[in-house]
């Protein structure tokens, strides 16, 4: 019993992931986040919204849309996928030509 609560804290300890996800379809979208220690995260994703969150490292990501048969997985990956890196340039720092093409987010859709 011991173990388990110390594994719990472990993981609450651990610096959350920053992640954003970017809907570039024309359809709204669902995106669930489920990690551990019972960690669930629904957000609705409007077309071409950009939604940032934090989760848990060894969280999963889920898209998912409505369709005529009912909800339909889009796709799943793991968050890291999803993960803003600090050491991406930003746009101020380019040149004002590539500006207008930079899009940090990854993208679906």
């Amino acid at each position: 019993m011991a173990i388990q609560v110390l594994k719990v804290h472990h993981l609450e300890l651990a610096s959350p992931l920053d992640c954003a996800y970017r809907n570039a379809s024309d359809r709204m979208v669902i995106l669930r986040c489920c990690g551990p220690g019972a960690f669930f995260l629904e957000r609705v994703v409007f077309p071409f919204e950009i939604l940032s969150f934090q989760c848990p490292p060894a969280s999963e990501v889920e898209i998912w849309t409505h369709g005529l048969g009912g909800p339909e997985l889009l796709e799943s990956c793991p968050a890291q996928e999803l993960c803003l890196e600090s050491s991406v340039a930003t746009p101020s720092a380019m040149n004002p030509s590539v500006i207008r093409d930079f899009t940090p987010w990854p993208e679906a859709g």
